[in-house]
């Protein structure tokens, strides 16, 4: 099978999100260290942050409407100019000497909102530069992409603010939305158009698209409870490991593995040959209830860090997996709609469970929390398997990476 990356459209639509991952890595501990330098104050650092996150989760129905409305080619590009002028307009704030609160909040507001508009135009910039039979190949590529990133973005960022300040990583930002854009300059993505109709007429019809689909609804579900417990231990978890398990360098040391296990799993996920793909996603997902059993324990720091790599493969796994069954599954004139509920879920799910873990921890204890964490995402997770949809949804053997097969077709679903 011809690797994706040898289909010119595709590579470049790689290349440019690669580099735009790769910028947007570097900036949180950039994001961190520039306001607390300027400001000492940890209360900025979250209204910027919030300022991010508010818009995005607000306008991602909007922007999967837009996105199917319009080229997704068109969405993407006009989005990275925005966020390329935001992240310089952050840079030069840094740069000055005398940063505005207000304006790098103002600037997080225009730039989290571009990204509620950019998030669901990747899923049809895939499906529309990839045939079906590579589209899993793609997907862990982009997964495998952003891991890298995430794992490197770190040591960029602290290297970046050693040597020039923290302004730079604004600036290199900026510098990868804007090479992103000339990328898709160059693109051609095929654009079904919508009937012209009211606004309102086409959220409701990416929600019935949702809807119709048993397996999609319950697995959404599923993926919403492992956001949430994500939260859980993202609050408790530094706790524990810094008090019971050896200190700051074992909670670094989670992260880490968490990053590789992401990268491993986005690997596996390029030469997995699924039978039924939402089965085996879900139940890699359900791992994650690992690492928070065994940090309600606590058990020894090794175990800890092990199984939470393992918990991130699973999720490196899923995400490839996932989005190729939806990209194959979902008409191509909706995928932006879908995709946009399917983040709307994952990201709303987040702060809930960064509210509601503090709360928990203080009234019934860390342990107890987390167990009922585990309990939750396990039961979550492998529970779709009883879903009638989620174990018929079947993909023909040629649509999968590696197996040639007689028959032809999309996605079926049987007994």
């Amino acid at each position: 099978m011809v690797s994706p990356l040898r289909q010119r459209a595709f590579l470049r639509v790689f290349l440019g999100r690669s580099l735009s991952l790769l910028g947007d890595s570097v900036i949180p501990a950039a994001l961190a260290l520039a306001l607390l330098r300027a400001t000492g104050s940890v209360s900025s650092l979250a209204l910027v942050l919030g300022c991010a996150m508010v818009p995005k989760l607000l306008l991602l129905p909007v922007g999967g409407v837009i996105a199917d409305r319009l080229n997704s080619r068109t969405v993407a590009l006009v989005t990275d100019l925005i966020r390329c002028a935001m992240q310089c307009l952050v840079g030069l704030q840094l740069l000055g000497g005398e940063p505005s609160i207000g304006i790098i909040a103002a600037a997080e507001v225009v730039g989290g909102a571009a990204s509620a508009f950019a998030t669901p135009a990747l899923s049809p910039l895939v499906s529309g530069t990839v045939t079906a039979e590579n589209r899993q190949r793609a997907n862990s590529l982009l997964g495998t992409a952003g891991s890298v990133a995430r794992l490197g973005g770190p040591a960029i960022a602290g290297l970046l603010i050693w040597a020039a300040g923290p302004g730079w990583a604004f600036v290199l930002d900026a510098a990868t939305f804007g090479a992103s854009a000339v990328l898709l300059l160059t693109v051609n993505v095929p654009h079904v158009p919508l009937p012209k109709r009211s606004f309102r007429a086409d959220i409701m019809e990416g929600w019935s698209e949702v809807r119709s689909r048993d397996w999609y609804w319950t697995s959404l579900i599923a993926h919403g409870i492992w956001n949430l417990t994500a939260a859980v231990l993202m609050v408790l978890g530094p706790t524990i490991a810094v008090r019971s398990l050896g200190g700051e360098g074992v909670w670094v040391a989670v992260l880490q593995s968490g990053s590789i296990g992401v990268l491993v799993g986005a690997l596996l996920a390029g030469r997995a040959r699924l039978r039924r793909p939402v089965v085996a996603g879900n139940l890699a997902a359900g791992l994650y209830a690992l690492p928070l059993a065994v940090l309600a324990v606590p058990a020894p720091a090794p175990v800890v860090i092990g199984a939470y790599g393992v918990a991130m493969a699973g999720l490196g796994f899923l995400g490839p997996v996932w989005e190729t069954t939806v990209q194959n599954a979902v008409p191509e004139h909706a995928l932006a709609r879908v995709i946009s509920y399917d983040w709307l879920v994952s990201l709303g799910a987040m702060p809930l469970g960064y509210i509601l873990a503090p709360v928990a921890g203080e009234a019934w204890g860390s342990g107890p929390t987390l167990a009922v964490a585990a309990l939750l995402v396990g039961s979550a997770c492998v529970g779709t398997v009883a879903v009638p949809g989620v174990r018929q949804l079947v993909v023909p053997a040629q649509e999968r990476p590696g197996i040639a097969a007689q028959k032809s077709g999309a996605a079926e679903s049987v007994p």
